[in-house]
């Protein structure tokens, strides 16, 4: 599959027909400007996701680009119903995503929705049932990006060639929800037990006590579980996709020079491993101002025989 570039103006969430990107659910939610409020509105689309309850979430980092502020009312995580393409519920994160925060994306755990903030490292902690968020985590080790985010043999680098920093990005929740498994994107992997996350009353010192090293990763794009624990990573500066078991082994999976920077993988119902290779280090604010990026981008999938895990 190739997605060819889209225009200025174009929807921040879009169904493609025919070739043709249609502003999804409807115009109105992709109509944000400088002018208004963010929460009944798109403002910057970090992450999509089918949930376990097969509803559509999208999370709304709320700025509308990196490094630009965030915009009142804009972080929000987005629930829509697929049956019938309108917005069920909004989840307003404002009170937990504040000043350099970039909420990045987001995972299920029951009544529990898990989410990262890439820009002021912490884990968020949604209560779905009440709406309530909370911050934990924040500032641990495990949070904090302290490697070089690499990719294809170079270091990311701004237009002003200062260091990329990406705080906790990826994230998966086991498939009989026990672990919470999280990292920088510059790894290392970490995990801590979901029972700890989601008592409201364990002070923090207690909380990070819990945390546990699970895999020594590399930089990374995007991650994907299945139903057995094995967790497939692409390796960015590799171009390559590794495995890693629930033990925390890694093993080499496919490597190939088309993977560029492959994020937001996912497995569908065939045992097939989708990887949309999105090219996110050649864009000019990650490329040392050079825009690299070679249309069209391209998703490719393998075959591995594996079921998907609805969290």
């Amino acid at each position: 599959m190739v997605v060819q570039p889209l225009k200025p103006g174009q929807p921040e969430v879009a169904e493609i027909t025919s070739g043709t990107a249609v502003p999804y659910p409807n115009d109105d939610w992709n109509s944000w400007s400088d002018a208004r409020d963010g929460f009944d509105r798109f403002v910057g689309v970090n992450s999509l996701r089918i949930g376990p309850d097969g509803a559509l979430w999208i999370v709304d980092r709320g700025a509308p680009g990196i490094g630009k502020a965030l915009v009142a009312g804009g972080p929000k995580l987005v629930k829509i119903d697929l049956a019938s393409n309108k917005i069920a519920k909004v989840y307003n994160l404002a009170s937990v995503a504040q000043g350099k925060s970039f909420v990045d994306d987001v995972r299920f755990n029951g009544t529990h929705a898990y989410l990262t903030d890439a820009g002021r490292p912490a884990i968020i902690v949604l209560d779905l049932n009440t709406g309530r968020a909370r911050r934990v985590l924040e500032n641990h080790p495990s949070t904090i990006a302290n490697r070089p985010l690499m990719a294809e043999g170079k270091r990311l680098v701004d237009p002003d060639g200062q260091p990329i920093v990406v705080h906790a990005d990826q994230l998966e929740v086991s498939a009989d929800g026990h672990w919470f498994l999280y990292q920088p994107c510059s790894g290392l992997m970490s995990r801590i037990e979901t029972r700890y996350l989601d008592d409201s009353t364990i002070p923090a010192d207690t909380l990070a006590s819990h945390v546990e090293s699970f895999a020594d990763t590399p930089s990374t794009g995007g991650t994907a579980i299945d139903k057995n624990g094995i967790i497939y990573l692409s390796d960015t500066d590799q171009s390559r996709i590794l495995k890693i078991g629930p033990d925390g082994v890694i093993s080499p999976l496919i490597a190939d020079p088309r993977l560029a920077w492959v994020d937001a993988m996912w497995i569908d119902d065939l045992g097939n491993l989708w990887m949309p290779a999105a090219q996110i280090n050649r864009l000019a604010g990650l490329n040392h101002g050079v825009d690299a990026v070679r249309w069209p981008v391209t998703i490719y999938s393998l075959a591995i025989g594996a079921s998907p895990v609805r969290r």
